[in-house]
């Protein structure tokens, strides 16, 4: 990991923009704090520029609690190098919406499923950057991005305690009994009314997961309507389970 900027923020939070390998990413840490801060993830559905605004409230959020959190950037997002296969499918995903038709599951296969076996590990690489400096320590969270992304890591990721997932993306039918071998606390938030996303397949997957403890907070609205109240539910949560 190397660190390529730094600023403090009017808040006191120092904000670490990084590079892992040819991976960027950013890190944000408390003003000050007794002990290494425990540990969010703040997954994002990609174009870490683009989802700045929004990363830099919910990790000053938490910062304010105590809490160091951190980011990187998707595969084929931002200025990472683009994956034919990969815009295909997304081009076939967007010809299917505006045609009003169902979206397949080859589309959300070819779509999702190359992102999560890749992303999963350089999460886990950023991880152990992450836990290797002086500052951070865990326990760790994960909250939001593309909750493929956020299965796989609850399963094969022993350092992740608790997790918040939005159910606001595609997830391929295989996913679904990955789901069942969830087993960390869990804090599902599905917009009601969401247009992208098929709220019968969210609530089957609430049901998959095999967290004893699972929360889901459904609100009406939209995709981007997520009122205030559902994200400081969120976030007490994580503060539950990480403190």
């Amino acid at each position: 990991m190397q660190f390529t900027s730094e600023q403090r923020l009017d808040d006191g939070v120092l904000e670490r923009e990084f590079t892992l390998g040819e991976i960027p990413g950013i890190l944000w840490t408390p003003r000050s704090a007794s002990a290494p801060a425990p540990l969010i993830l703040l997954g994002h559905p990609g174009g870490l520029h683009k989802m700045y605004p929004r990363l830099a409230a919910r990790a000053r959020h938490s910062a304010a609690q105590g809490f160091a959190a951190a980011t990187i950037e998707l595969p084929g997002s931002g200025d990472r190098p683009r994956s034919a296969t990969a815009e295909q499918a997304r081009a076939d995903l967007r010809r299917a919406l505006e045609a009003g038709e169902p979206v397949g599951g080859e589309i959300v296969d070819r779509l999702v499923l190359p992102l999560v076996e890749t992303a999963v590990p350089e999460w886990q690489a950023a991880l152990n950057a992450l836990l290797s400096l002086p500052e951070i320590g865990g326990p760790v969270g994960y909250s939001g991005g593309v909750i493929a992304i956020g299965i796989r890591l609850a399963v094969v990721e022993p350092r992740i305690s608790a997790a918040v997932l939005f159910a606001g993306s595609f997830v391929p039918a295989v996913m679904f009994e990955e789901a069942r071998q969830v087993t960390i606390p869990l804090h599902v938030l599905l917009q009601w009314d969401d247009e992208g996303n098929d709220r019968q397949a969210a609530l089957d997957l609430f049901d998959a997961f095999g967290s004893k403890e699972k929360t889901l907070h459904a609100n009406l609205g939209g995709h981007t309507g997520v009122p205030q109240f559902a994200g400081d539910a969120a976030a007490q949560f994580l503060a539950r389970h990480l403190k």
